[in-house]
């Protein structure tokens, strides 16, 4: 007999409720939950196929040990007796940084992504990280940390209030958005156009958002920042700023004048191939807009100045007075974030507090670029990488030179993955930790309900108990932690109990918070929970900024509250925050921070360059997610396709046919894939989707196999750098093409 099941969708940052058919303990199908407070009913591909990706045959159903070279089946006690046996001695004979902790794109999709890879940095004590943000995000990350002393106080367009929005590098129609966590994103825009609303999309692609906007902007890539640049400098030099109800909190407009004095329209415009007159009449547009956001997104990131096109962002928010106010860029309030203190300084956000030991490279939120793992398994000397523990990570495809990082981690002493397939890094794992299907796990989505467009708390139990053999995630997560401290044996609970007592005597000895003075002990007895992630969840909630505060607000959130409202709870629309959002040494937002300073003349010296006559630019679909779900046949057809596209006149001055392979080459190497001529395209751009490249030997993905297209990223050497964020240049780099036949 069938039944239902909610579960929040972990397949994008959308984060839609479902309702999933469940028979006996298999998913039989998806549909969105009409009744969840903040999707309301909407739901995508990647969501509809979510009994299909639950079911996986390719998914391993056990760990896999490394035996005289080869990955065998091994019970979870033999796993993780090894993971004990090897890397501890490995930290004792070379160091702390012997270690590199490797978190990928999906650890911010579940629980236990959340909630333990801070506990295994800090038994660890490695100052060897590298996540996915070094490969999308980490340039807003550095912005915001400059301008408000916290790098994730990152302001969201308000969606359902706007009356214009201005994005660039950015599908959201494709990706059901970032940074801006929005399910039914197109629905939202599309309610904005109805109520009278203007949407201008820059990209150098007519992708779909763009074929919804009232202006789309064909950029030259990996110019945003230029353009933003000149559209601040018209509104100085038209006298429209006006910063409004924040401009009591912001010092540095008349400097950010002299910065961008120099990009005019007429100085700007060439270089971005935008006409001087457009950048004037966006600006207008702008400043005249009732309400109004700005929001750049990955393709803004991913370039060579994608930090100060970040900045500029909400530069541009602040200068037409839409920063924190309804219907401009609001900063979400989470239900797990830190209990609220009231304004005033605090220790602001440093970069390059190290640097890493081969390359250089400043460390940024205490990660270094991704792009430099390779360079650091391959060096010998102190402090040289020998194991390597990876979560939910496959930069193999994901960062530059997959080949040089393949040969790198062939090399290591030992490399642990939590991974639910055996995919192109995992394979050089000695031991394979795979999770179970996500109908097994429970769900709370502490990341993206930072970003959320409008403030909500959701929390789903596992819809599927979980199957004999199977270990869940968090317990998973937890025992690597034991392992790899040096108290393997101990019960995994020990951590959680670890982190609970740990916070709770900071709660109790901070003055700001609702239980300060309480007695910590007799506070963790009162969390409610089934498990220890839940008591943890509890805690957070209880002192987060909508809690009870442990009875200090009867009215107030708790574990078991969120658990009585299975289709969540809304807290109601995104609110101004200033100033208690800020943390600036200062306590005001910093508007031209020292660093940004001094990367401006390096976009000025942007101005007099000349642009390469062919770059590449990625794109997304709205049936894949970077390197995930091209193992799933309802997801891996159709449009979704690794095809080099290509306008039309350039195709014909290069002499290259609709179908037929191209040779593509860059400054890591070359590539072949099959053209598709569109005029989706501007003339000097093509176009190769992330992520793929399935065709590594060892590695267990039928499907993927089967249509394994090329690994974009191999085109890159890891040499193209954003030099403040330490992001990768994935985006508007040149390429040579030549046909193959």
């Amino acid at each position: 007999m069938s039944r239902t099941a909610l579960r929040i969708c972990p397949l994008c940052e959308a984060t839609c409720g479902l309702s999933l058919t469940v028979d006996g303990t298999r998913v039989t199908g998806a549909r969105g939950d009409a009744d969840d407070v903040f999707s309301q009913g909407f739901i995508c591909p990647k969501g509809a196929s979510f009994g299909e990706i639950d079911a996986d045959p390719d998914r391993l159903t056990g760990p896999l040990v490394r035996r005289d070279g080869v990955l065998e089946e091994a019970s979870w006690d033999e796993a993780f007796d090894l993971i004990a046996a090897r890397l501890r001695p490995i930290v004792e004979q070379y160091g702390t940084n012997a270690v590199g902790v490797v978190l990928g794109n999906p650890n911010v999709h579940t629980m236990a992504g959340a909630l333990y890879p801070p506990v295994l940095l800090g038994a660890l004590r490695t100052r060897n990280l590298f996540t996915a943000s070094t490969l999308d995000q980490m340039p807003k990350h550095v912005s915001s940390g400059l301008l408000f002393g916290d790098p994730f106080a990152i302001p969201v367009p308000d969606l359902d209030r706007t009356g214009h929005l201005l994005l660039l590098g950015a599908n959201p129609l494709e990706s059901n958005g970032s940074l801006c966590t929005a399910p039914d994103f197109p629905g939202k825009l599309k309610a904005m156009r109805r109520r009278g609303g203007t949407l201008t999309v820059v990209d150098p692609r007519r992708t779909r958002t763009a074929k919804l906007a009232d202006r789309h902007v064909a950029i030259r890539p990996g110019t945003d920042a230029l353009l933003l640049a000149s559209i601040a400098q018209v509104l100085f030099e038209e006298k429209l700023t006006a910063p409004g109800e924040a401009g009591q909190h912001i010092e540095g407009i008349g400097e950010v004048a002299d910065a961008t004095r120099e990009f005019t329209p007429e100085a700007v415009g060439p270089v971005c191939d935008v006409d001087p007159d457009d950048i004037r009449a966006i600006a207008r547009e702008l400043a005249a807009a009732p309400t109004a956001a700005v929001y750049g997104r990955i393709g803004s990131c991913t370039v060579e100045h994608g930090t100060l096109a970040s900045w500029l962002v909400d530069v541009l928010n602040v200068l037409t007075g839409n920063l924190d106010r309804p219907g401009g860029a609001l900063f979400p309030l989470s239900a797990t974030d830190r209990t609220p203190r009231p304004a005033g300084p605090g220790k602001g956000f440093a970069l390059g507090r190290w640097h890493s030991r081969v390359g250089g490279h400043p460390e940024v939120k205490s990660e270094l670029p991704l792009a430099a793992l390779a360079e650091e398994i391959e060096t010998p000397g102190e402090g040289q990488i020998r194991a390597v523990i990876a979560s939910a990570a496959n930069p193999v495809l994901s960062a530059p030179d997959g080949d040089r990082l393949d040969r790198a981690l062939a090399g290591l002493d030992f490399m642990v993955s939590i991974d639910p397939y055996l995919n192109e890094t995992s394979l050089h794992a000695d031991v394979v930790l795979p999770p179970p299907p996500p109908s097994q796990s429970a769900h709370f989505d502490f990341a993206f309900n930072g970003f959320a467009v409008r403030n909500q708390v959701r929390y789903t139990r596992p819809a599927v108990p979980l199957a004999e053999g199977r270990m869940d995630e968090c317990e998973i997560h937890a025992r690597l932690v034991l392992a790899a401290s040096g108290m393997h044996g101990a019960e995994p609970a020990a951590v959680d109990a670890m982190v609970i007592d740990s916070a709770l005597a900071k709660a109790v000895a901070d003055p700001h918070s609702p239980v300060h003075g309480q007695d910590a002990n007799e506070l963790a007895t009162r969390l409610t929970g089934a498990n220890g992630p839940e008591r943890r969840l509890d805690l957070m909630l209880r002192l987060g900024p909508y809690g009870d505060g442990f009875g200090a607000d009867p009215d107030g959130l708790t574990l078991d509250r969120v658990l009585a409202h299975p289709h969540g709870i809304d807290l109601g629309p995104l609110r101004p925050r200033l100033p208690q959002v800020l943390r600036t040494r200062s306590g005001r937002i910093e508007l031209l921070p020292a660093p940004i300073a001094a990367d401006l003349p390096r976009l000025r010296t942007a101005l007099g360059e000349r642009p390469a006559s062919l770059v590449l630019v990625g794109r997304r679909h709205l049936r894949s997610n970077n390197s995930w779900l091209h193992n799933i046949p309802a997801l891996n057809g159709g449009s979704n396709r690794c095809t080099l596209q290509i306008h039309p006149e350039d195709a014909a001055r290069l002499g290259l046919a609709d179908g037929t392979d191209v040779r593509i080459t860059a400054d890591g190497g070359e590539v072949a894939a099959p053209v598709e001529i569109t005029d989706s395209v501007r003339i000097g751009v093509v176009s190769l989707p992330h992520g793929w490249g399935h065709s590594r030997p060892g590695s267990r993905l039928a499907v993927a196999a089967d249509r394994p297209g090329v690994n974009v990223n191999q085109l890159l050497d890891g040499s193209r750098f954003d030099p403040l964020s330490g992001t990768s240049v994935l985006n508007g780099f040149p390429v040579e093409l030549v046909p193959l036949s």
